[in-house]
């Protein structure tokens, strides 16, 4: 983790040189990061930058490497413009925990960032071939693990799930791969990887292109497992879902019998404060009015709706986007006004 800490410290050294808040000159090119394809930010994400090119002259280009912690920095400095927003994750940069522990300016730099909306992540899908010895977490011990990218809120996350359940910690019981989320899944479907973590909406793209040739089984957290006070602290995080995977949603090859209940995470699409405010505003409507046009025809853009944009925001709106959920009549709560 200590290469980690050092590019974000970098980073966040960037942060002195951000001009007084607001004050960007407005532009048509937009940069925004989320994670890898077939994920649900990614999903998300890109139909995000794809309505607004189509109904405004704004072009966002998505870039989908890196962690959400890095691009957290990135768009506080503002190097980046959009950025997959977490609960989680936004509440360890406020505190200056986690993976922002050894970066003083983390809190400060929090500071610099706005919401547009939010949406679901989706459930953590911990993925075994069937044939698999690993047929609950504590099978683990000795395996090779990927947990998510380094640095990753996904990382942190299921570190401290594994350690709650199990008493392991990442290697200190078992191996954690230290891979980006593409190199992961082509290190899983070689072999290389022995329980494979992704998080997202059920029917996830990634798990089912492991599924075309290969059996799997998911693993979930027994009932025993959520009364456990660690883990009852990690499902109720900011942020923190639980949810059931159906048995058949990857069909023939997915060879679980009953649903599995694992947790879940609520992210968003953040900004800076460095943005335009019409610009903001004018991206945030063409989003949602092309949202309304395609929801039917995109089976997972039904889990997108204004009725939960703000559930779980720990950070305000971008005036920008504020002034459009007015416009439409959507109440705004207090603790989303910026200040």
């Amino acid at each position: 983790m200590m290469h980690v800490a050092k590019r974000l410290a970098a980073l966040a050294a960037g942060a002195a040189m951000l001009a007084a808040a607001g004050q960007a000159v407005a532009q048509d090119f937009y940069r925004l990061a989320t994670l890898g394809p077939g994920s649900s930010p990614y999903m998300v994400m890109s139909t995000f930058a794809q309505l607004v090119g189509e109904r405004t002259d704004a072009e966002i280009q998505v870039n989908a490497t890196g962690a959400a912690t890095q691009h957290a920095i990135e768009v506080a400095n503002g190097q980046l413009d959009f950025f997959m927003w977490s609960a989680t994750v936004h509440a360890s940069m406020q505190k200056g925990i986690n993976m922002y522990a050894q970066i003083p300016q983390a809190p400060d730099l929090s500071k610099n960032l706005r919401a547009v909306f939010a949406f679901p992540l989706g459930l953590y899908h911990m993925v075994v071939y069937a044939d698999s010895d690993i047929k609950e977490l504590a099978d683990a011990n000795g395996k090779r693990v990927f947990l998510g990218p380094p640095g990753g809120g996904a990382t942190v996350i299921m570190g401290q799930l594994m350690e709650a359940v199990t008493g392991m910690k990442p290697n200190e019981g078992y191996t954690s791969v230290q891979l980006g989320w593409e190199a992961a899944l082509q290190s899983f479907q070689d072999g290389r990887i022995d329980l494979y973590i992704n998080p997202s909406i059920p029917p996830s793209p990634v798990i089912e292109q492991i599924t075309i040739s290969n059996k799997v089984r998911l693993l979930g957290l027994s009932e025993e497992d959520r009364e456990k006070e660690a883990v009852q602290a990690i499902l109720n995080r900011p942020g923190g879902v639980v949810g059931e995977i159906a048995p058949d949603v990857y069909g023939d090859n997915q060879v679980n019998e009953e649903a599995v209940t694992t947790l879940g995470s609520i992210v968003g699409v953040g900004t800076g404060v460095h943005m335009d405010d019409d610009a903001v505003y004018e991206i945030t409507k063409a989003f949602w009015e092309g949202v309304e046009e395609s929801r039917d025809q995109t089976r997972w853009l039904r889990e997108i709706s204004l009725e939960s944009a703000f559930r779980d925001l720990n950070l305000p709106l971008h005036p920008g986007a504020e002034r459009y959920y007015r416009e439409i009549g959507v109440e705004i709560p207090d603790h989303l006004v910026a200040k």
